[in-house]
């Protein structure tokens, strides 16, 4: 939904009972409609929320892209596209482009929100990158975000999905406000109203140590490592109740999507915005060509038995030419931003 609010631009996505889940349809009409605000002097500042409790935007429809990618249709790789473009329109938006964050963000959601200026969270925010659990990579983005978060958590989110709160969030930078979700209205009334971003946000620090905080140390020296194997080994030797777990989240993971995260973070970390999605789109051109992604929607969304079977099975299956063939040039598809 798109409304106008005096000097703001409001974008409400609506799909409560699907998490706010984007469809093609929306990457698409929220894209043009960033362009009519662009060129509208009236609109000051643009702001995105999820409709409901539950959450700001859980991801991309995954159903309806596994239904696509197994029927041969092109809806997977146009919504992929599209929203691609969408992630890079926010990236580059002229305008103060504010993600108002409350309950779930993750995926897709996170491509709609952490490019943006300002990416306020409140007391609910949960953050996650779990696409390596669903033979997917970090996408939307992850390439440029992901390397950019302070020390090596970028690395250590795209491996293990795991799931940040708040506090997280504001500490590995994925945030940028916290505001109490009872002051979120009268946030919207004052950008309506003409105030600037950062004088209408104003940044409250109760929320506690970060539990991120912790594990900093940890996480940077073990996910220094240039591949799986050896955060693995390094979490195996370490012998506490945090590495084993973390390893054992790593190692459920699909061993071809793991090896893709840490390629991607290291290229991405090298590469501008835009490059980065056009490096995505060469992987998820192969990603759902692929075997993995089916699999992995198949065991967590369609069949629901967790019990995901990887072809290759073990990271010593996955060669450094098979995941060299994922970031391939595509030729005349590759994405045009």
């Amino acid at each position: 939904m798109f409304e106008r609010r005096g000097a703001l631009g409001l974008i409400t996505l609506n799909r409560p009972k699907a998490l706010n889940a984007l469809t093609h349809a929306m990457c698409v009409s929220m894209k043009t409609q960033l362009d009519t605000w662009a060129q509208d002097d009236a609109i000051r500042v643009v702001a995105i929320r999820g409709e409901g409790e539950r959450a700001f935007c859980a991801g991309g429809d995954i159903r309806a892209l596994y239904e696509s990618g197994r029927a041969g249709t092109p809806y997977a790789l146009d919504f992929y596209r599209d929203e691609y473009i969408l992630n890079a329109a926010i990236k580059h938006y002229t305008k103060p482009y504010i993600a108002l964050i409350r309950g779930i963000v993750m995926g897709g959601g996170v491509g709609v929100s952490v490019h943006g200026s300002h990416r306020v969270v409140d007391e609910t925010a949960v953050f996650a990158m779990p696409e390596t659990g669903i033979g997917l990579f970090p996408d939307v983005g992850g390439s440029h975000f992901l390397p950019r978060c302070p020390g090596r958590f970028g690395l250590y989110i795209a491996l293990t999905g795991a799931r940040l709160k708040a506090a997280d969030m504001l500490y590995a930078g994925l945030a940028t406000q916290h505001v109490p979700a009872a002051e979120t209205p009268r946030l919207i009334d004052r950008l309506a109203d003409g105030e600037s971003p950062d004088d209408a946000i104003r940044d409250v620090s109760a929320l506690g140590e970060a539990p991120l905080a912790a594990h900093r140390e940890m996480i940077n020296r073990i996910f220094a490592a240039a591949s799986v194997e050896v955060i693995l080994s390094a979490l195996d030797g370490n012998g506490d109740q945090w590495s084993v777990d973390t390893a054992r989240t790593i190692g459920a993971k699909s061993p071809t999507a793991t090896k893709m995260a840490v390629r991607q973070v290291q290229e991405g970390s090298k590469l501008s915005f835009d490059d980065c999605m056009r490096m995505e789109f060469r992987m998820v051109n192969r990603v759902i060509a692929g075997h993995d992604f089916y699999e992995g929607v198949r065991a967590t969304i369609i069949d629901k038995d967790q019990n995901p079977r990887w072809n290759p099975a073990t990271l010593a299956d996955v060669s450094d030419a098979d995941i060299d063939a994922y970031f391939a040039p595509l030729g005349e598809k590759e994405l045009v931003l």
